[in-house]
């Protein structure tokens, strides 16, 4: 049976669930009391004439909203350097996202939702990212900070001197290979008279964005050439989007920004604190309807800090937004202990700590193993072939998966909202979650989803991304599972007339009772909600090309390898967001770690502002944390706890 519930949240509005058939307990959005229906209790679950009214239908597994409203707007805020070589790769991906939906194809995903239409003093029409992304100086390398749409902002500056004056004025670094034919093409086009300065800022169809790039697009090795993010970067910023930081550089022992206190001490300076305000203010005013933040975030150094007063200051000022951060932290080499080490583990700890703290929602990423002084080796990948030691390879695997982990708050159909997402985990205080991927989904062209998933009857097709080290049990508290790259035809087996199906998941009539059926057999105590869309993740250069010879371009296995190699151009990928109980030994093995060694002989980083008893003190909430994620298997582990 299936019934609708209405609940009244703390501030007075009230907020609808439904309760599946399987007992799963999903929740809609706010709605204010006068544009609330009826509470209806059926048998046959919620009238046709509440459906019919602007609120959210929940129907067991998956979310329901009605459409036609202004779209969900997000704000995405980058911090740090890692997180801008995956914003990178992230922004690349919407690019060409865009463009195929300028070729014809359907829309499943909404770009409005990250997306910005503006227009620039001379008329032309732009789309650009919402955008906030904060970095050192040495990043932006040949991007110009006030980006490169709406001309020198400071031309139009007036002096009151009558005299002669003198400029000077740095050159910008030289650009790579792949940034000069993107040049290249950009002046061509604009020759032509295809386009006008809103080249790779492609309008709110796609139609602007030129096509696939034929200069540089048959070497695809690019990895001696990308050196920062922006030398890979193939969009067009706003010009209030990037917020550069001129207090520190990545060069020299003495002026890295390396330590969690002086992060924090940034914002606590006014002019760096009101030029993030007003950038706030600017992208969110403009919004309709403003959903809440994304944040990518580095968790091994300073931005740590950073990311930790900027979640406080949206938490303060922007209640009832959703607020989700992803902690991102490159590959760590195991090559002995040293300070650096100690610094990034205590970063990673007050990190975890203070984004979670804030956050509606929060996830560390990471290939690396763990995330401990000694780190286990980097997760593989069956399919992908990538250089660990790369941040632009790393990157693009992070950034595949948060764009497809993202999907569920960013669909046409199903307008799910961040606040939605997190209050679905966050249930007694777990704010930590777990992200994993298959990518590509290992399966054959042509072949059933069924037959794809009973190969993994005994196990799960994903690899962890959130440095939590292997999960020994499949179960967990709550998970979201997104498949995206299968074809409707292979949703389901296609069994012939009067022939038995070999298992329950070819018996399934739609792709969705498939996913759902495999879901609920590996754990059927776990509240899980599915995705199923049609299309893929393109993965067009500058995207790393380290997939499989085995992969044809549509990213789906062959039987042998071809007799010539083709450049794999899209992959289906699997994603899953769980609250997990890995959870519980991967947070009390940080706090253990740093528990046992004595920190104060690491004077400088404390003496960057970081109290040694707000250091202590955090230890413990890290402590704290990790017991919302124990089980009853944990009891063993429970008491070696109450030994230290």
């Amino acid at each position: 049976m299936k019934f609708a519930l209405r609940l009244r949240d703390p501030a007075g509005r009230f907020r609808c669930c439904c309760q599946s058939r399987e007992g799963a307990l999903l929740f809609g959005e706010h709605v204010d009391w006068q544009d609330s229906p009826r509470a209806t209790a059926s048998a046959n679950g919620v009238d046709q004439a509440d459906c019919a009214r602007p609120w959210a239908v929940l129907r067991a597994g998956r979310s329901m909203f009605v459409t036609g409203g202004p779209p969900r707007a997000a704000l995405t805020l980058q911090l740090g350097s890692y997180a801008g070589f995956v914003g990178a790769h992230w922004w690349n991906l919407q690019a060409v996202a865009l463009q195929c939906d300028s070729e014809g194809q359907e829309r499943q995903i909404c770009p409005d939702v990250l997306y910005r239409a503006g227009r620039t003093p001379s008329g032309q029409e732009t789309y650009t990212p919402r955008l906030i992304l904060t970095d050192l100086k040495e990043s932006l390398n040949s991007v110009r900070q006030d980006g490169c749409l709406y001309g020198d902002t400071k031309l139009d500056t007036s002096v009151a001197w009558q005299g002669n004056l003198m400029t000077h004025e740095e050159a910008l670094p030289a650009k790579n290979l792949f940034l000069q034919d993107l040049s290249k093409l950009k002046r061509c086009m604009a020759t032509d008279g295809d386009i006008g300065p809103t080249a790779l800022s492609p309008s709110k169809d796609g139609s602007q964005l030129p096509p696939q790039l034929p200069v540089y697009q048959q070497d695809c090795h690019l990895e001696g050439h990308m050196r920062v993010w922006s030398d890979y970067l193939q969009v067009c910023l706003h010009p209030r989007s990037s917020f550069v930081i001129h207090h520190y550089n990545s060069d020299g022992e003495s002026s890295q920004l390396e330590a969690f206190g002086q992060g924090e001490s940034l914002l606590h300076d006014p002019s760096y604190l009101e030029e993030l305000e007003d950038r706030l203010h600017f992208f969110v005013e403009e919004c309709d309807y403003l959903q809440g933040f994304q944040i990518l975030c580095d968790l091994d150094n300073g931005f740590s800090g950073v990311g930790a007063k900027v979640t406080e200051l949206l938490h303060d000022e922007y209640s009832g937004r959703g607020i989700l951060t992803w902690g991102l932290m490159p590959v760590i080499q195991n090559t002995g202990v040293s300070r650096k080490d100690f610094y990034r583990l205590m970063n990673t700890v007050l990190g975890i700590v203070h984004l979670s703290s804030h956050s509606s929602l929060f996830c560390p990423l990471s290939l690396s193993g763990s995330l401990g002084l000694r780190p286990e080796p980097p997760v593989t990948f069956p399919y992908v072939h990538y250089d660990a030691s790369l941040k632009y390879h790393s990157s693009a695997i992070l950034a595949t998966a948060l764009d497809t982990l993202s999907i569920p708050y960013r669909l046409y159909c199903s307008q799910c909202s961040m606040v939605q997402l997190a209050d679905a985990f966050n249930i007694s205080g777990r704010k930590v979650v777990t992200a994993g991927a298959a990518m590509p989904f290992p399966m054959a062209y042509g072949q059933s989803l069924p037959d794809a998933l009973c190969r993994y009857h005994l196990a799960v097709p994903w690899t962890s991304l959130s440095s939590c080290g292997d999960q020994k049990e499949s179960c967990c508290f709550t998970q979201s599972v997104v498949l995206r790259g299968i074809a409707k035809e292979n949703y389901t087996s296609n069994l012939l007339p009067a022939s038995q199906p070999k298992t329950a998941l070819h018996a399934c009539d739609t792709g969705e009772e498939v996913l759902g059926s495999y879901l609920h057999t590996q754990c059927p105590e776990t509240v899980s909600a599915s995705y199923l869309l049609q299309d893929p993740c393109k993965v067009l250069p500058p995207y790393p090309q380290f997939f499989s010879a085995l992969l044809n371009k549509q990213g789906f296995l062959l039987d042998k390898l071809p007799s010539c190699s083709t450049a794999t151009e899209s992959i289906p990928v699997l994603t899953v967001l769980q609250s997990s109980p890995i959870l519980y030994s991967a947070l009390y093995n940080l706090y253990k770690e740093l528990h046992q060694i004595d920190v104060r002989r690491w004077a400088g980083f404390f003496s960057a502002g970081v109290e040694l008893y707000d250091f202590q003190e955090a230890l413990h909430d890290l402590r704290t944390l990790s017991q919302c994620y124990k089980t009853s298997s944990g009891l063993d582990e429970s008491e070696d706890e109450d030994s230290d």
